[in-house]
């Protein structure tokens, strides 16, 4: 499957922090042994207004523009602006675990990565409630990368 349109993906959760970086580094590794492509995801979500729905954003500069500013950097700090494998950016509107499940559901994933806590959660917790919900509905297999 050397076709672009046709070679498999594997999906990776980006959320800025460290941990993610550690998941997407994982992906890009198990790319390049495999000949698959990466695709980063990252999610925004509007803010909640607290009045029964959510405050307008701006489209020019909006929060998706930040997502999408922190998954580029992101990418660039766990493997450099060359990478060894190709990596679709892609910014999604919605939860984490509903932007990454809705990305594994594509038919041409093979795999999905998350980190195993990202920027939530508690210390002391193996796993965040995204990587959780992700290992319990995802229609691939998925590999949670853990701390060093």
């Amino acid at each position: 499957m050397t076709d672009k349109q046709t070679r498999e993906k594997i999906v990776v959760g980006v959320d800025g922090s460290e941990q993610s970086r550690r998941a997407l580094r994982w992906a890009v590794r198990q790319a390049k042994l495999t000949g698959a492509a990466v695709r980063a995801v990252i999610a925004w979500e509007p803010p909640f207004s607290g009045w029964g729905g959510s405050v307008p954003v701006a489209e020019e500069g909006g929060l998706g523009d930040i997502a999408r500013k922190v998954l580029l950097e992101s990418i660039e700090k766990a493997v450099g602006s060359e990478p060894p494998v190709e990596i679709t950016p892609r910014v999604e509107e919605g939860t984490a675990a509903q932007a990454l499940l809705k990305a594994a559901a594509e038919d041409d994933v093979a795999l999905l990565v998350v980190g195993s806590r990202g920027l939530g959660g508690f210390t002391g917790a193996l796993l965040g409630s995204v990587s959780q919900h992700c290992v319990q509905h995802a229609p691939c297999p998925v590999v949670i990368v853990r701390g060093r």
